[in-house]
Order: structure tokens, then C-alpha cells, then sequence
């Protein structure tokens, strides 16, 4: 019989909380995190994204450690896991592993140039530097694949546990911005000149941001209502960067997911869509939803609220996902104004109330990479 999974523990770390709580209370006061910021650091000129505030960091960072080793992304991560790793009382022994997902890393590490600063920007050493302060004691697990990276951690951490090789997995996924990320997504022309519109006619590219989130998966069903039962991980081989025009890639990720969680589409209530603001993505979700006759399920991209945050972005717009199961709740899709797809979708314009049991969590990512998981709120 195959090991039912859950999720334990939710957090995040973001400009609109460092607690879920928080978060949860600024999306219904419809404030987003994405502001105009000018730091010559990161871009010559003048730039929307949603940012930290680095004495917020430095401040939380202060009352549970008084070390100064760490960076920027480390800190941050480190609060994300600190919380759920205490409230869990879970042992962190031989059967209970950490799963770190991220794009890019530590990669502002390079702009010194030493052999310690390249060093640091290897995404294994982020991951040990995390393990570590936990005193983890398994060999800690990267999980880097573009943008699906956070919700990617959670299919693999589901299927380590269903093959009885962990009974507990911890994941954390984080992303920051950078002067790396702002050049290459700049050099795409793909950046928004004003906060990020996902799926309307007037959208004109990505706000980038930074996250971290962190939840707890096991095969226990302790302090929680929400199971994992379905997902799948498909690429479509179309473009370095474009996805399929057709949602290839997206359609079997989610039509396999339907198919491993034994239910039908109509049975989904809720989507919680990558939904980046950029022509292609936005289309191409639309189209794949078309076609696995989901068109008419509630959907939303919390890009509005939090930018893009890259590896970050999945298990953050997971943990916002549960919470709207969990309060039987639709949150808006922040930035919508006209529909700007050539399929139909039912955007969720407005919170509202709705009973949430079955939500779909997708996301897709440079390279062709989709991932799909179906989570099931038990009653």
C-alpha cells in the first residue's frame, strides 16, 4: 500500500510577513510587496520588485542566532525552517531529511572575487551551511530546476518518503533578488515598467522578487488537513526560455497528476497558476488549462502580491494555497484588470468564499519544465 503523505508545517519569510499569519492578513487588505526601488547596486536605473527590508532580516536573524557567518539568503532561510523545525518536535535523525530549493543560490557571492566567494555560490555549500546550523544529520538535498524548483521539492520529497527512504523531510525554498537575476531578465526584456498584471490584455512582462518558504512533509497526518495525492513533472523540449505554445508540457504534468490522485478536473476547486505577467506563459497556461476542460475552475497568479520569486515561488504560492483551503477562501489575482488570453479562464478577481477540497498547484519554468501536485483538504 503506498504511504499517504502530508503537509505538517507551513512559513514564509516575505516583504508582507515573516510568518504566514501576516502574510495572509496583507492579501486580504489587497497590499503587495511589489514597490519602485531605486539601488544603483542592482540596476542603473529606477525598478519594480518586491524586496526585504535588510534590517528586518538582520533584526529577526539577531534573536535566535548572534552569528555572522551567514548571508543574506542563508539568514532568511534559516528563519523560515527555525520555527516549523521547533514546533514539529521532530528528531533530526537518520530518517528525517532537509530539501533545499533554490534558482540561483548564493549567487551574489560572486561579486567578490575570491576563491571563498566562489565557493560559497555552490548551491551544495548553501545547502550544508543550512543543514548544519540545524545539525541535520542526513546529507542535506539541492533541488534546482529554474522555476518550478519549489514545488519540484515537494514531488520529490513526496515520492522519498512513499519509497520509505526518509519518514520526514523538511523543505525550504528561497530566491533573492539580485543584480544577477534584474540583468538577466532585463536583458529579456521581460521586466514590467510597472507592478505585474498576470493574464490581462495590459500586462508588459515580470516584477521580479524574494521569498523563502519553508513546510513540513510527512507520512503522518499530525496537525494538519492537507494531503498530497497527486503529481508529475513533464518538459516540453520546446525553448531555452518559451514554453510550448501548445502547453504540452503542462497539460501531461497535470493530466498525470490527475490520474496518480484518482480524481476527475471538475473535481478541482481551485488553481493556484504560475501566472508571470509575460505574453508567453500566461497564454500558454491558458491554453493548457483549455484543454484538460478546466476553464471554469477558480484561478489565481499571487504574482500581483509578490513578484516572481524564481525558485522561491511554487512552495510560497503553496503555503498561501493551503491557507485558502484551510479557510475555505479565494484569494484575488492582484493586478487583473481585462482578460489578455485567447482562452477562456475563470480569474478570481475578488477574495470570496468557497469550499476548498481538491487545489491544483502548478508551475513552469526556463528550460521546459512543468510541475503539477494535487492536494486534498481532509474533512
Amino acid at each position: 500500500m503506498t504511504r499517504e503523505i502530508y503537509i505538517n508545517e507551513t512559513n514564509c519569510i516575505t516583504p508582507l510577513g515573516f510568518d504566514v499569519d501576516s502574510n495572509i492578513e496583507a492579501i486580504l487588505r489587497s497590499d503587495s510587496g511589489i514597490q519602485l526601488h531605486s539601488d544603483v547596486s542592482l540596476m542603473p536605473n529606477s525598478f519594480y520588485a518586491s524586496i526585504i527590508s535588510d534590517e528586518n532580516i538582520n533584526n529577526a536573524f539577531a534573536e535566535i542566532s548572534s552569528e555572522t557567518k551567514y548571508s543574506r539568503l542563508e539568514k532568511m532561510m534559516i528563519l523560515a525552517l527555525e520555527p516549523i523545525i521547533k514546533n514539529s518536535g521532530v528528531e533530526l535523525n537518520s530518517k528525517t531529511a532537509l530539501i533545499l530549493s533554490t534558482t540561483k543560490g548564493n549567487v551574489t557571492a560572486l561579486k567578490d572575487n575570491s576563491g571563498d566567494s566562489f565557493n560559497n555560490a555552490h548551491l551544495d555549500v548553501l545547502a550544508k551551511n543550512i543543514a548544519n546550523f540545524f545539525k541535520f544529520q542526513t546529507q542535506p538535498i539541492v533541488v534546482s530546476n529554474a522555476c518550478v524548483s519549489g514545488i519540484l521539492a515537494v514531488s520529490v520529497a513526496k515520492r522519498m518518503i512513499q519509497s520509505e527512504l526518509y519518514d520526514t523531510i523538511f523543505v525550504v525554498a528561497g530566491d533573492e533578488v539580485s543584480e544577477f537575476v534584474l540583468s538577466g531578465f532585463n536583458a529579456f526584456q521581460a521586466m514590467s515598467e510597472l507592478p505585474c498584471k498576470p493574464y490581462s490584455k495590459n500586462r508588459t512582462g515580470v516584477s521580479l522578487g524574494e521569498a523563502v518558504a519553508a513546510v513540513l512533509i510527512s507520512a503522518e497526518a499530525k496537525n494538519t488537513k492537507i494531503k498530497i495525492i497527486g503529481d508529475s513533472s513533464i518538459n516540453d523540449a520546446n525553448h531555452i526560455s518559451g514554453p510550448s505554445r501548445t502547453g504540452e508540457g503542462l497539460f501531461r504534468s497535470i493530466q498525470n497528476a490527475l490520474k496518480e490522485a484518482q480524481i476527475e478536473g471538475n473535481k478541482l476547486d481551485y488553481i493556484s497558476a504560475h501566472g508571470t505577467a509575460t505574453p508567453y506563459n500566461d497564454e500558454m497556461e491558458a491554453i493548457a488549462l483549455n484543454r484538460l476542460d478546466l476553464q471554469n475552475v477558480p484561478i489565481n497568479s499571487l504574482k500581483g502580491f509578490y513578484g516572481h520569486t524564481l525558485g522561491a515561488s511554487g512552495l510560497l504560492e503553496t503555503v498561501i494555497a493551503i491557507e485558502s483551503a484551510n479557510r475555505n477562501m479565494l484569494f484575488e489575482s492582484k493586478g487583473f484588470d481585462e482578460i489578455g488570453v485567447s482562452e477562456t479562464i475563470n480569474l478570481i478577481e475578488k477574495n470570496e468564499e468557497a469550499t476548498i477540497h481538491f487545489f491544483l498547484k502548478t508551475a513552469s519554468g526556463f528550460g521546459g519544465c512543468n510541475t503539477a501536485v494535487i492536494f486534498e483538504k481532509i474533512m
